[in-house]
């Protein structure tokens, strides 16, 4: 359920509004990265990811049938806690089940199960034996992954993370100012971005080189799936991030 505003225990001066961005902010609840869809306090610097702003006291998950997941505020103990969907660090907002010591963040906790446009239908796997497309390695021992209908495209969560935590200086503290318009962009803001995501740019950039007839169609599918994950990734599987990676896929 959304809200025009709201007051939220973690920040109780001041009042959160509902707003949409398409540039990626640092959220301040779990201190992951988000984009889209967010709570921001309009007084200071402080955002929240949809799910960090309005989080469920406790949720199961299909992957973890016997477990219940409760709503924390921070890690539980003095132990480093990792997500095991996305195999991250958490230092902030989180799921953990007291049972088995399962932890998630609240965006890996609520990744659909299935990520669908009508083009490209990806199924969200707790471990798949499939190379993946980014990091060309089979398989991980935690790392969810997202694959395609047809199986040949998948992609660890994991890996996802590392592209996105790779550019996260650049995006969040090398765009030199703030004036972007959150519903447009023009061709000169367009190139500011795409510069300031390295990683994804030479992960395409490479899959496009080494693209030829069905190759190529191949190549944009992933292209296509990539902003569907990205976007899931980042809080908001609705967003598919047009103004930040969209551009890429036409380059």
């Amino acid at each position: 359920m959304k809200y025009n505003e709201i007051a939220h225990f973690s920040h109780p001066q001041h009042k959160l509004r509902y707003e949409y961005s398409e540039f990626p902010f640092k959220c301040d609840g779990c201190k992951e990265v988000g984009i889209g869809s967010r709570y921001k306090c309009t007084i200071c610097d402080y955002d929240l990811h949809m799910h960090c702003a309005i989080p469920s006291p406790s949720i199961t998950h299909p992957f973890y049938t016997k477990c219940s997941f409760q709503f924390l505020s921070r890690p539980p103990g003095n132990v480093p806690r990792y997500c095991n969907a996305c195999e991250k660090d958490i230092t902030g907002f989180m799921y953990h089940c007291r049972s088995c010591g399962f932890d998630l963040h609240p965006c890996c906790a609520k990744l659909p199960m299935v990520l669908d446009d009508g083009d490209v239908k990806l199924y969200l796997f707790r471990k798949v034996s499939a190379t993946c497309h980014r990091c060309g390695r089979k398989g991980r021992n935690r790392s969810w992954s997202y694959r395609s209908t047809c199986k040949k495209y998948n992609l660890h969560v994991a890996c996802v993370k590392e592209m996105l935590v790779d550019s996260w200086h650049e995006l969040y503290f090398g765009h030199g100012d703030h004036n972007y318009n959150n519903n447009t962009y023009n061709n000169t803001n367009y190139r500011k971005l795409e510069n300031r995501i390295p990683s994804l740019k030479g992960t395409l950039q490479t899959h496009h080189k080494k693209s030829k007839g069905k190759a190529q169609k191949c190549c944009e599918m992933a292209g296509l799936a990539l902003q569907f994950i990205i976007s899931a990734v980042l809080g908001d599987p609705t967003t598919l991030i047009a103004g930040v990676v969209g551009s890429l896929m036409s380059k």
